[in-house]
């Protein structure tokens, strides 16, 4: 896997297991490109969440190479790891929203941390909700907010800093079909942008709603990739169009 120029995520031969059961995750490679969209698909229990635990840091593999930003993960001190997670938005599917606070404040938490001022993210906090269908329940905490309502304010709070990688665990499995496009095209436009978003489904309505993404399908644990497309840089400009 090494040689992989201009690559933003490496993973090479990578296994995975909890405690003394077997592999969740078994000789797993590929290589994401950044300003590329991914569809992760499999049935339930192939393993998907697992391999987006360890493309978000919160696990390590017991075995492999880990490559992200350039960097070899594997030999990173842990102490090192929370600089390189500044630098990934998550989705999670239980939301994971902060309860004593309100959806502004829940979005607005990323660009606290990064050292923005209440002036400077009025503006971009107020446009995200306005994109989720939020305005109105700016005030409202987590616990009087639908699962949807919940849901839209997980994903405003994984975009809102532009991070330079996108991962979305099912982020469409609590809204109606049309929220589920509206939110799709909030994914895109932030791929547009330069981000590489990954996004796992069980939705396959949805894999035809991104035409330029690409499809990685993991299989009791293994990755399925018969054309090479997770080896290869797409063909798609990340800044858009048509690569040369």
């Amino acid at each position: 896997m090494s040689g992989n120029e201009g690559s933003i995520v490496q993973f090479d031969n990578v296994g995975l297991r909890y405690g003394t059961e077997r592999e969740v995750l078994s000789d797993v490679s590929f290589t994401l490109y950044p300003g590329s969209f991914y569809f992760l698909t499999g049935a339930s229990g192939a393993g998907k969440t697992s391999l987006l635990r360890l493309l978000y840091l919160a696990q390590r593999p017991s075995r492999g190479i880990i490559r992200m930003f350039g960097t070899d993960l594997i030999t990173q001190p842990r102490r090192h790891l929370p600089a390189f997670r500044r630098r990934i938005g998550v989705v999670f599917q239980d939301f994971r929203l902060v309860p004593h606070l309100s959806a502004f404040d829940n979005i607005a938490l990323p660009l606290r941390v990064s050292g923005m001022t209440e002036a400077e993210l009025q503006r971009p906090v107020g446009d995200m909700l306005e994109w989720v269908g939020l305005d109105q329940r700016a005030g409202a905490r987590p616990a009087t907010l639908s699962g949807g309502e919940q849901q839209r304010v997980a994903i405003a709070r994984a975009v809102i800093a532009r991070p330079e990688i996108l991962v979305a665990d099912e982020p469409t499995g609590n809204v109606d079909p049309d929220m589920a496009v509206k939110l799709l095209r909030l994914f895109e436009a932030l791929n547009r942008l330069g981000t590489t978003v990954v996004v796992a489904t069980h939705d396959v309505h949805l894999l035809k709603k991104v035409p330029d993404s690409l499809i990685m399908r993991l299989d009791k644990g293994r990755l399925a990739d018969p054309t090479g497309a997770l080896r290869y840089p797409p063909r798609r400009d990340p800044r858009g169009g048509s690569a040369a």
